[in-house]
């Protein structure tokens, strides 16, 4: 059996030197975490993606000059189509997406044709391509058919999804499965060359993450404005982690399916999630973000838009078949969290250096604790 460790950018930096990589979603949040970590790994970066927010951290880290940039929407495939034709990706990592729960029934058309559409059209461009190419689908912890169960959903599991954006996640989820089965292999009417794999994260916090209606930025935005922090769902468990445990894992998963393409073992789903301790209540994450940063605790009356109760992940798959484990506990990843905003809103520290702080302590972290 290959030492699967190996995955680990943190041993494997020459791997991503000079490799074409395709993000679309660059200018999100993880997509933004994602681009400086590759910029620092020495791949040359095509993002494609909607114009960032004014508020968020993409403008923010200063690196728009570093990237091939081009700014359209996922559902234009006759431009997706020639952008990945054009740069002959190496590896491709979708995160173009509507990411949240709430807008998702505010706008559920625009949920579903940019989470099924935009992923269908990508596959269908990446299909087009001659030379070999790994791609990375990032989807969702709440693919699952959520049985508010304690038990951590394991890959096999049923999908489903009540809200729509849960439900075009899973959608999009077996749009991929299908497209792998029928359009990747040796027959006739397949590609060889293009390999394709799914990952799973969700309840992804860290530094620069301003979206509507998610709990750390409300969290940040009540402490920064002396107010309150307003819970809604105070007894919610969810499997907390730091944005670059799910990158991490990502880049662990693109470079195998890269190196062992044809091994039937990475062109599969995978989660990545947080250990057991890590899966805490909201409550729990407002109460823990006090210690960092001084303020007081509002519990609301409960929103009548449904969200899960309980869920989190079975992560035993990457950690066998990777090597893949999370690194930071459930209070490093607050502390990193909120004190990065701290830094950033309070002292006027640059952003970049926030979150190549953040990126140098975990990947410290990571030789001494995983390798």
């Amino acid at each position: 059996m290959k030492d699967f460790q190996n995955f680990y950018p943190q041993k494997n930096s020459t791997f991503w030197q000079n490799k074409r990589v395709l993000i679309t979603g660059h200018t999100g949040f993880k997509g933004s975490w994602l681009s400086l970590w590759l910029l620092n790994l020495g791949a040359k970066i095509i993002g494609y993606s909607l114009q960032p927010e004014e508020l968020s951290l993409f403008p923010l880290l200063n690196i728009e000059s570093d990237i091939e940039n081009h700014y359209d929407d996922i559902r234009n495939l006759e431009n997706l189509q020639k952008i990945v034709l054009d740069y002959k990706p190496d590896i491709i990592f979708h995160l173009a997406a509507q990411p949240l729960v709430r807008k998702s029934y505010k706008e559920p058309i625009n949920t579903w044709s940019t989470n099924v559409l935009g992923t269908i059209n990508l596959l269908s461009a990446a299909n087009l391509l001659e030379n070999k190419c790994a791609t990375i689908f990032i989807t969702t912890d709440k693919v699952y058919k959520n049985k508010e169960w304690e038990y951590g959903y394991r890959e096999e599991d049923p999908l489903g999804g009540f809200d729509p954006y849960s439900g075009s996640k899973a959608a999009s989820e077996i749009a991929i499965s299908s497209w792998r089965s029928s359009f990747c292999g040796s027959s006739k009417h397949q590609k060889e060359n293009i390999f394709i794999a799914s990952a799973r994260a969700g309840n992804v916090i860290g530094g620069g993450d301003w979206s509507k209606d998610r709990i750390v930025p409300d969290i940040v935005n009540s402490l920064s404005e002396n107010k309150p922090i307003s819970i809604r769902n105070p007894n919610s468990t969810r499997p907390w982690q730091h944005v670059l445990e799910p990158i991490s894992g990502y880049l662990c998963l693109a470079k195998a399916l890269y190196d062992y393409p044809n091994m039937g073992v990475f062109d599969s789903s995978f989660n990545f999630g947080p250990n057991l301790e890590s899966n805490r209540k909201v409550l729990d994450l407002a109460k823990c973000s006090l210690n960092f940063w001084e303020g007081q605790i509002k519990i609301e009356k409960k929103s009548d838009i449904h969200e899960a109760g309980l869920l989190n992940l079975n992560i035993d798959k990457a950690h066998h078949k990777l090597g893949w484990s999370p690194t930071w506990q459930f209070e490093k990843t607050i502390e990193k969290t909120i004190v990065w905003y701290k830094k950033v809103i309070n002292e006027k520290c640059d952003p970049y250096k926030a979150c190549f702080s953040d990126l140098s302590d975990f990947n410290q972290d990571v030789l001494a604790n995983n390798l």
